[in-house]
């Protein structure tokens, strides 16, 4: 394994972090020296140190290979969930060592959940470093270290093809090297349209940069305890919703439009799936929810149903009403629509609803062949055909999930959790989702759960965000070398 090679890249990322805490210790300076100032300057210092210590001390090493690539990626992510969790800590205040790690995993897997019963406590600079952590977590840790490296960089090229899903490179051809900067043009230009569309709508600067870096990673930490409801704006809403599902759209997609300026790229069939699901799956919670009681009015019910689905869809921990007074059936229907979100290439998280269409187009050709078994099925896919090696992977990959689901939740009982709380908040971890339902619903907090659970929890918000496979992957590389 090339040690100096993994330090190096791993210190790319963690000056990522540090450049964002001397951001955030700006903006206490420009906010008269509030009271986290010391805590974001200690941890700025303390990230930096480390973060340059390889590029001081550790020579360039050869090219890294594939285990080495994975290492770097696991790493990265790692300690910037530690080192991002120094704000709080050094702060103090409800953040305890679990609570901050939690946080701060909840921040960079843009995942959304907090344990903050009172988030409008916080002072503007750690309110900032909060919604920086959705910032980088969205693009993800690893798209900014391949930012800083030389596109001619062999490591670059391994690097992009391990952090980017085949399914988020699936019908979209470019060179690797290109497709970072597209996705990176993509996400920066939402965050730019997002924090604009914010502004114009009413609010101020400050919780509009906040809410524009929140909602296109589709994280949710917001800087009201109420979140997006505090505002009581009908725009607002719908400029959330608007950008909560531009966010959830494979990035290559939006990209094809702007540039050629047409919609056929639109023309996609896991997009159709996805938005025809978001569509029915609205339909049906503003009927239960009309029909309940629980909204006295249609127009209401629509848009407390389309909010909600389009949170739990794009994993956007978001809220304009409390999910917990829903009845049971809503409040399942948003459960799935967590496990399935979003479309592959863009920053939701799930299982994605490419690899749910996959299935059922699997589903399909295994009932024809069982009625046919002399006749030839294929898996049609946009314009070419997939290949059973192909298709395999991503089948496998719900067994996992749905496998780590069941542990996460038997673990969870296991240390204090009730049924409820174990079941909606390993849904909502694994699925980066954050707020749930129940106990943990829209405008509730993991705060009151035991600690052994937050920190189940963020262990799958890690799974989640990194789509299981790496992490398998490292430990294998791991107790592999054990084993020798």
């Amino acid at each position: 394994m090339n040690l100096k090679a993994i330090v190096r890249n791993v210190g790319y990322a963690l000056l990522v972090s540090a450049l964002f805490m001397l951001l955030s210790v700006l903006v206490s300076v420009a906010g008269g020296n509030d009271s986290a100032l010391a805590a974001l300057l200690i941890s700025f210092v303390i990230t930096f140190i480390f973060g340059a210590f390889p590029f001081i001390f550790v020579r360039k090493g050869p090219p890294i290979s594939l285990k080495d690539g994975y290492m770097i990626i696991f790493l990265s992510w790692l300690l910037s969930f530690v080192f991002g969790m120094l704000p709080y800590l050094l702060w103090g205040g409800p953040f305890t060592v679990v609570n901050a790690w939690f946080e701060s995993v909840s921040g960079f897997t843009t995942t959304g959940a907090t344990i903050l019963d009172n988030i409008e406590a916080l002072p503007k600079s750690l309110l900032f470093w909060r919604s920086a952590t959705h910032f980088i977590g969205g693009l993800g840790v690893v798209v900014f270290l391949l930012l800083i490296i030389p596109s001619s960089s062999p490591v670059r090229l391994r690097l992009t093809n391990m952090e980017l899903s085949s399914l988020s490179r699936e019908g979209y051809s470019t060179r690797a090297n290109r497709t970072v900067y597209i996705f990176t043009s993509v996400y920066l230009g939402l965050n730019l349209l997002a924090f604009l569309s914010y502004l114009i709508a009413g609010m101020s600067p400050f919780d509009a940069i906040n809410h524009a870096f929140s909602v296109c990673a589709t994280g949710g930490f917001s800087t009201r305890n109420l979140s997006i409801g505090d505002f009581h704006s009908v725009g607002i809403n719908f400029i959330t919703m608007v950008f909560m599902l531009l966010s959830s759209i494979h990035f290559a997609l939006i990209y094809t439009v702007v540039v050629t300026r047409s919609l056929s790229a639109l023309n996609n069939p896991v997009l159709k799936y996805y938005l025809a699901t978001l569509a029915l799956a609205i339909i049906v919670v503003a009927g239960s929810l009309k029909s309940s009681g629980v909204n006295a009015t249609w127009p209401s019910a629509f848009m407390d149903s389309s909010f909600q689905v389009i949170c739990f869809a794009t994993t956007s921990g978001f809220a304009i009403c409390d999910n917990s007074l829903w009845p049971l059936f809503p409040c399942l229907i948003l459960m799935f629509i967590g496990i399935q979100c979003g479309m592959a290439g863009s920053t939701s998280g799930g299982v994605k609803a490419d690899r749910v269409l996959l299935l059922i187009k699997t589903l399909f050709r295994q009932v024809r062949q069982s009625v046919h078994p002399s006749s030839v099925k294929e898996i049609r896919w946009g314009k070419h055909t997939l290949r059973d090696e192909e298709v395999y992977p991503h089948v496998l990959y719900l067994a996992v999930y749905m496998f780590f689901v069941l542990i996460s939740v038997l673990v969870c009982l296991l240390v204090g959790g009730d049924n409820e709380s174990a079941l909606a908040g390993t849904v909502a971890s694994l699925g980066n989702v954050g707020p749930a339902f129940g106990d943990l619903g829209t405008y509730s907090t993991y705060n009151a759960q035991p600690s052994a659970a937050k920190i189940v929890f963020t262990l799958d918000m890690f799974l989640g965000r990194l789509e299981i496979y790496p992490v398998l992957a490292v430990f294998a590389i791991v107790f592999g070398r054990k084993r020798k």
